[in-house]
């Protein structure tokens, strides 16, 4: 069980000039719970998002390049009874696809692009941000004006929001090549911007997410090699990047990965991001093979600038994995879903992590 109350034994105090008194955790636990295991959420490469106490799941493959299915399933993230409800595909759903991205905005779920068709390539919808109503369980489609630029159709991208009005779409691949390009889209005016690009080399698999003000990007794969040792940052004020620079040892820090996640959490009133598992050296196959496949966790105090191994706990913890889906629950809780394990065998089990201090 975790407790709100720190013993102070177990915390040491920072003393410089800027941050007087700043408390940094020693020790943080992820307490492990398996919810549910099933067939029919076998998948990689598929999009998770949280609303309320559903976790939503769509889209991902069981056999390399083919899209499993375009139904949406559901999780029930609290409660005794079926874990899994299934909303059949209708004629208004998104097409199957791969490699989409994904976030929750104001109770909605919001989608962009991904990798499908006969050509399993990049699906280019001109534009086009797919909505499901999880209220309503119906999806409907917003159509940008056509005389401002838009984002490309890419796969293995990600995607934020700012938890008022606005979209970020940053990187994946598209034709041919990687992206490192950055925009945004307002909800309520129905409008693409592009903002300041982020920082070489452009990447696929990478991952982003938004705390206070700012956008946060790290990880991800160029071609060549997957990415670390570097944290950059977004300011929407300024449309500028900045970066925090770490030693990627996988000892002080977290070694380079991709197809991972980065979330917001909060302990103890503080601002923290997590990333956690994703892959290391990948498969000379593909999509056919599974890589070096991680199993760490590490949180990031923002304003320390200081990471921190997670220690996982539980009768049963969640295998290593890459090209799998994850998003936050609540202040301090995250759910887990699928992926491509180190077996080269599609994943089908849901987890809640719960982070707390010890």
């Amino acid at each position: 069980m975790c407790f709100t109350t720190v013993d102070p034994r177990k915390l040491y105090l920072l003393f410089n000039s800027a941050t007087f008194g700043s408390v940094i955790m020693a020790k943080i636990i992820a307490n492990c719970h398996k919810l549910v295991e099933d067939e029919v959420l076998r998948r990689s490469s598929q999009i998770l998002s949280v609303v309320e106490d559903r976790a939503y799941i769509f889209g991902g493959e069981l056999r390399p390049r083919e899209p499993r299915d375009n139904d949406i399933h559901t999780v029930l993230l609290s409660g005794n009874n079926e874990r899994v409800l299934l909303e059949s595909a209708t004629s208004k759903s998104p097409s199957p696809r791969v490699g989409a991205a994904a976030c929750s905005l104001n109770e909605n779920i919001y989608l962009f692009s991904g990798r499908g068709g006969i050509e399993m390539a990049p699906i280019e919808e001109k534009g086009a941000i797919w909505v499901f109503d999880p209220s309503t369980t119906n999806w409907s489609c917003i159509h940008p004006s056509l005389d401002r630029p838009y984002p490309a159709a890419r796969s293995y991208h990600c995607m934020a929001s700012d938890g008022k009005d606005t979209l970020y779409i940053h990187a994946g691949c598209p034709e041919k090549g990687r992206l490192g390009d950055l925009w945004a889209f307002s909800v309520s005016q129905k409008a693409w911007t592009e903002l300041s690009p982020a920082f070489d080399p452009p990447r696929g698999g990478t991952s982003i997410t938004f705390s206070g003000d700012k956008l946060y990007r790290m990880n991800g794969f160029d071609g060549k090699s997957e990415q670390g040792g570097k944290l950059d940052i977004y300011s929407p004020e300024t449309n500028s990047w900045a970066s925090h620079a770490y030693l990627p040892d996988g000892k002080q820090s977290p070694s380079p990965r991709s197809v991972s996640c980065l979330l917001p959490i909060n302990l103890n009133g503080r601002p923290f991001l997590v990333t956690l598992f994703g892959e290391r050296d990948p498969s000379s196959l593909g999509h056919q093979g599974a890589g070096k496949m991680l199993k760490d966790i590490w949180a990031f105090d923002i304003e320390n600038k200081t990471w921190h191994e997670i220690t996982t706990k539980g009768p049963e913890l969640p295998l290593a994995r890459g090209w799998f889906d994850a998003d936050v629950i609540s202040n301090n809780t995250i759910v887990v879903h699928g992926g491509l394990g180190e077996l080269n065998e599609r994943l089908g089990d849901v987890w809640t992590l719960e982070l707390c201090v010890e």
